[in-house]
């Protein structure tokens, strides 16, 4: 057994007040909530909207909290990795920032970029240095501001995505609670199916670029949609056998919430009952780095310590993986 079992000691998250809806998006694009709801399975989704505040606004007012929820001073963290697609700038990375803003300044912090799979990425990436005793107070973090590369021109991809950011305080646990297992992995021949098609060195943004609206994602969303039913049960199915778990020993699935039909194919190959499944896409959309921990933090308080999680997701490069973790403390009913 792990001595230094990395668990979760804590979660929070931050959400942007305004709300947009079926309703409104229908008059900016040809869609209506019938179509969106029975593509997509998203009715709102949440935009953050002030001038000059981009993902490490969320960032930082979601890890703000979460050092006042469990009393931890900035200066006892360590590290902070963050998750994004959406950084506030091309450099210096947008964990520095989030850092600055929270006051955190004992801390190493950087960001990774796995697509939508960032958060599960950066998961694993924080518990080899807790595991291994380099860290003892580490804070990871998703957030993304989706709508800083949404088209909002394009019917196929503007219903889908949200801003939102969650963090996690990841600290030592007595190896019985915990990360327990996780399976990782990717394969770069999903680049012309889901990317964003200017912007980088390969494409530097020009007058052309922008004329050609070529800085907004660019899906192909029949082809991920079948990658991401196929790998996310794959590799969730894979870490529950080496674990010797049966779908009756899982008490949730934490699925990446790209699309409901996605996540509803995935629990059908697990052959897991639908209320295992933690599902919040309909009033937040896909939120990208965000979507995982946003949904821990909204079932936090029917979490019980013990409760064996697998968390599932599946992104652009394309990237994939599924971990097996061990709740390591219970919620709070009622709060």
């Amino acid at each position: 057994m792990i001595k230094n079992r990395a668990t979760i000691t804590a979660i929070e998250a931050e959400l942007p007040e305004y709300i947009l809806t079926n309703e409104e998006l229908s008059r900016m694009v040809d869609t209506s909530d019938e179509w969106i709801m029975t593509r997509i399975g998203i009715k709102e989704r949440r935009i953050l909207k002030e001038t000059g505040k981009g993902s490490s606004h969320l960032g930082a007012r979601a890890v703000k909290r979460l050092l006042e929820k469990t009393g931890t001073s900035p200066t006892e963290v360590d590290l902070l990795v963050c998750a994004t697609v959406t950084p506030d700038h091309q450099f210096p990375a947008t964990a520095n920032i989030i850092s600055h803003k929270a006051d955190i300044k004992n801390a190493f912090s950087y960001d990774l970029n796995a697509g939508c799979s960032g958060f599960l990425y950066a998961l694993a990436t924080a518990q080899q240095f807790i595991e291994t005793g380099k860290s003892k107070k580490a804070i990871v973090v998703g957030a993304e501001k989706m709508s800083s590369i949404v088209d909002y021109q394009d019917r196929a991809t503007c219903p889908i995505f949200g801003d939102a950011a969650g963090a996690v305080l990841m600290e030592p646990g007595n190896g019985e609670y915990g990360i327990i297992d996780s399976v990782l992995q990717s394969d770069g021949v999903g680049l012309p199916h889901l990317h964003q098609k200017a912007g980088g060195s390969v494409k530097p943004a020009s007058y052309e670029t922008i004329d050609a609206r070529e800085h907004y994602i660019y899906q192909e969303g029949q082809c991920v949609f079948k990658w991401a039913v196929s790998k996310m049960a794959d590799v969730s199915l894979e870490v529950m056998k080496r674990n010797e778990l049966s779908h009756d020993d899982v008490a949730w699935l934490v699925p990446h919430q790209a699309n409901m039909r996605i996540i509803e194919a995935v629990a059908r190959r697990m052959k897991l009952d639908k209320n295992k499944v933690m599902v919040n896409i309909e009033k937040f959309g896909n939120t990208t780095a965000a979507t995982l921990p946003l949904c821990i933090w909204e079932w936090e308080d029917r979490l019980r310590m013990g409760d064996n999680i697998i968390l599932a997701t599946f992104g652009a490069g394309f990237t994939w993986g599924a971990m097996y973790l061990k709740w390591g403390y219970d919620g709070n009913p009622g709060n």
